[in-house]
């Protein structure tokens, strides 16, 4: 029995919470910035199109994104790259803000989703070209299953791309993983997050049968993202709040805490891998 993990109280929170600190794309996840004056929408924009340049998108392609958000990566590459896209992830109100957003933008022949846990979903062998797991494999427990079901349904040569928080070491991991700190992101923001250090996500993939083709260090790009997070739920509170009592001090805590640990016990890399055989 493949073991999976209940993470939708944070992500079933009303959409619009998230719409009040996200960028307009609602990218949840770390930008890129390539300048100290890039907003926060241009350096997801800017992420964006950097993972599609790590897949080595040209367009048209068929491209899989486990844990799909609110639906920035899958939306833009339908639009910007004609990709054909699928979305997977557990959280109900994700799937219909997204359905929302692409008959909105003319992409429903391009955006498709499942309510699912990439873990369970059965899914074509060599059915796609690229597969996206951006912060999702946190919420995996079962590494091997999950880099196992990436690269069955790619396509011989096709492209993963996985980015995640990791702990600096294993030694790091051992020392703060029960830390208070780390425990209210776990259970009070998301129910359930397993932070690994890279050289687990590594192996993972290795074991697979995939081929590390880049690791990108992606760190301060995130401690950025999250100050302009964080800025953005401090002036909209009072909003944030009016959907749930306390809820904005409970987000700020969270971004904080995940803020606090960059260059000392966390990193953000970007891992991506070739199915090349």
């Amino acid at each position: 029995m493949i073991e999976v993990a209940e993470t939708n109280q944070h992500y079933d929170l009303d959409p619009e919470v998230f719409g009040e600190f996200l960028d307009p794309l609602r990218k949840y996840s770390s930008g890129r910035y390539l300048s100290d004056t890039d907003t926060l929408e241009q350096a997801q924009r800017h992420k964006l199109r950097f993972v599609a340049g790590r897949l080595g998108l040209s367009g048209g392609e068929r491209v899989l994104d486990a844990g799909c958000g609110w639906g920035s990566l899958i939306l833009f590459m339908a639009e910007e790259f004609g990709c054909q896209t699928v979305g997977v992830s557990p959280a109900p109100r994700q799937h219909e803000y997204i359905a929302g957003q692409a008959a909105a933008r003319g992409l429903t022949d391009r955006v498709r989703t499942q309510v699912a846990h990439f873990e369970q979903l059965e899914l074509p062998a060599r059915a796609f070209d690229a597969v996206t797991m951006l912060g999702s494999i946190v919420h995996m427990p079962d590494l091997d299953t999950a880099f196992a079901r990436a690269r069955r349904t790619l396509r011989r040569g096709g492209m993963l791309y996985v980015s995640e928080s990791c702990f600096r070491s294993a030694r790091t991991r051992a020392a703060f993983d029960d830390r208070t700190g780390t425990r209210f992101i776990r259970s009070d923001i998301f129910g359930f997050g397993e932070l690994r250090p890279l050289s687990e996500l590594v192996a993972g993939a290795e074991n697979a049968g995939f081929a590390i083709d880049a690791v990108d260090d992606l760190t301060d790009d995130y401690r950025r993202t999250i100050d302009d997070w964080i800025a953005n739920v401090e002036a909209a509170a009072e909003r944030i709040d009016a959907h749930e009592p306390g809820l904005a001090a409970k987000l700020a805590r969270y971004l904080e805490i995940a803020n606090a640990g960059w260059g000392y016990t966390t990193k953000h890399y970007a891992l991506t891998c070739r199915n090349a055989r």
